[in-house]
């Protein structure tokens, strides 16, 4: 897996297969709940190919997990202390969209990632990856575009943006810099 960044490639499928076969399901089975084909599945547990974002937040919401929630589970982290040598980052092949989890621990209720999204570039989030989760997008640097079902947001460096109900969403990089943006999350 030759997009991600550090090793959390190997981790990351060995963990999918891990949370699928705890709970009894079979490719077939994930591959329904996560909206994601079978093969899919398979090659990323094989380890033949590289999830892209949209797809790693249908798996995670199939096991009612964020994103960030999965990645942890797969890098094994329990510490309180984030350090910024330690953060795991994970890069979308599909966009090049860079993704540094910040911080996230099983018994705290926020999460907070660190986004990179190239120019031109855009990540498509369907709202079962929202389910549980409330999150507020704070811009540090670029131009950030959020489509939230029928609402249009176009933030600039220091703007925040708290989501509304679970609904589809499409972050969008239009400018020719990357935008740096960071996600604040807590389940509920």
């Amino acid at each position: 897996m030759d997009t991600l960044i550090d090793d959390t490639g190997s981790q990351l499928a060995q963990r999918i297969k891990l949370e699928r076969d705890a709970r009894g399901w079979s490719l077939a089975d994930l591959a329904e709940r996560a909206s994601v084909s079978k093969a899919t599945i398979s090659k990323i547990e094989r380890e033949e190919a590289s999830p892209t974002a949209t797809i790693l937040v249908r798996i995670a919401a199939a096991f009612d997990l964020t994103l960030a929630g999965l990645l942890l589970r797969a890098e094994g982290g329990h510490n309180r202390l984030a350090r910024a040598t330690d953060q795991p980052t994970w890069q979308d092949p599909a966009t090049g969209y860079v993704r540094t989890q910040v911080f996230n621990r099983p018994d705290h209720p926020v999460e907070i990632v660190r986004v990179e999204l190239p120019p031109g570039q855009h990540v498509a989030m369907p709202a079962s990856s929202y389910a549980h989760i409330r999150q507020v997008v704070w811009v540090q640097n670029g131009v950030l575009t959020i489509s939230e079902g029928g609402d249009q947001h176009e933030l600039h460096a220091g703007d925040c943006l708290g989501f509304g109900p679970p609904g589809d969403v499409v972050l969008a990089n239009h400018a020719a810099a990357p935008c740096f943006y960071v996600v604040a999350l807590a389940r509920h």
